[in-house]
């Protein structure tokens, strides 16, 4: 068990165990200057509890043990003396020892049972061979087991207070560590975010404009490099598109999945129907990112390849899982599962990041991408 350290400055005005100690101080010094006793090992013994009382308060700051054993030694003193005393001096320095030793929390509850047992033996075993009367010696003995009871339901006390605090800390260093993981968690989010919206994008709007160039510079080629220029300006809208999702999904005002997806729709008009199917719950933001991303480059490629037909929007939550499925009937144009913008090969991947799949292609006269995420 380690060195248990007592604050030199108090918390409050004054702690309760500074309090006792400069009560008890002042207790045994009035003792001392107020004993009338004849006898010399009677002093002796006094001035052992009271010299042993001093170490203790001098030593309990920071040597809890040795203040410990110099308690227990103050306490035994009066109790010897206690028998042959002439006033009230020994039990009153008994009372201020003992109730202090049994607050203790440095000794077991064993020690201090065991201490303070031996002072009410000797304090019956002194009484009783100085002939002192049978109730005054039993009276004695009462009042130092009565005051050890005192002291320990005090030290149970403190215990369970200390306990408390350090419990309290405990939980505090768990939330900080916790906080600081979220931190490093979002970070990381966010740098995939970057990446995945901004080094897809101009990667691709990159090649679209060396290939705009090429076709100027080389062959004159007017016609193909503009529609190269114009595929980079579709590149750069669909980017900023994803980037302003990404964006939103940093914000804490951003809506639900369901939400977006209906704003989405919404934005077709009349041509895609949307539903939702099983009871809500929210989703991480990157998922939530990566299945905007997907329907909206479904309703893109539906609009490119199969234009003014009826597009239908479905969500469906499960306890496992969130399933979004896009679908339309198949157009007059045969296309690939990965069309203009990230196309759906870059849906894909951020999907698998996000722990999704997502699967592309016709399916019974339509053309169906699903996307699932597990949540």
């Amino acid at each position: 068990m380690g060195k248990r350290e007592r604050p030199l400055l108090p918390d409050t005005i004054a702690p309760s165990w500074l309090v006792v100690q400069l009560l008890g101080t002042a207790a045994v010094v009035v003792v001392l200057l107020t004993a009338s006793e004849s006898s010399p090992w009677i002093w002796t013994a006094y001035g052992v509890c009271g010299a042993c009382w001093l170490g203790f308060v001098a030593a309990s700051p920071r040597f809890p043990r040795v203040a410990t054993v110099l308690l227990a030694v103050a306490s035994v003193a009066p109790s010897i003396a206690l028998g042959w005393a002439e006033d009230s001096s020994a039990i009153v320095l008994g009372v201020v020892t003992v109730s202090r030793f049994a607050t203790l929390t440095e000794p077991s509850v064993a020690a201090i049972m065991g201490v303070v047992g031996l002072d009410a033996s000797l304090a019956a075993v002194t009484g009783l061979v100085a002939g002192a009367s049978e109730p005054l010696v039993f009276g004695n003995v009462g009042v130092l087991l009565v005051l050890m009871l005192l002291g320990l339901n005090r030290r149970q006390y403190e215990v369970q207070a200390a306990q408390a605090a350090a419990l309290l800390e405990q939980t505090k260093l768990a939330q900080t560590e916790h906080a600081r993981a979220a931190a490093l968690d979002e970070r990381t989010r966010i740098a995939r975010e970057i990446h995945d919206v901004l080094a897809h994008s101009l990667g691709a709007l990159g090649i679209h404009l060396e290939v705009a160039e090429a076709l100027l510079a080389e062959k004159s080629d007017v016609d193909g490099a503009l529609g190269r220029v114009r595929s980079s300006r579709k590149l750069a809208a669909d980017g900023l598109a994803e980037a302003r999702d990404a964006v939103a999904a940093l914000r804490s005002d951003v809506p639900s999945l369901a939400e977006a997806l209906r704003q989405l729709a919404d934005a077709h008009h009349d041509r895609v129907s949307f539903e939702v199917v099983g009871e809500q719950r929210p989703l991480p933001s990157a998922e939530v990112v990566s299945l905007v991303g997907v329907a909206r480059e479904a309703l893109t490629n539906a609009a490119k390849h199969a234009a003014g037909r009826p597009v239908s929007l479905r969500l469906v939550f499960t306890r496992t899982e969130v399933r979004l499925r896009v679908w339309n009937e198949l157009g007059e144009i045969v296309r690939s599962e990965d069309g203009g913008g990230f196309g759906l090969t870059g849906m894909r991947e951020r999907l698998a990041l996000a722990g999704g799949t997502l699967t592309a292609g016709p399916d019974d006269g339509r053309w169906t991408v699903e996307a699932v995420v597990r949540a």
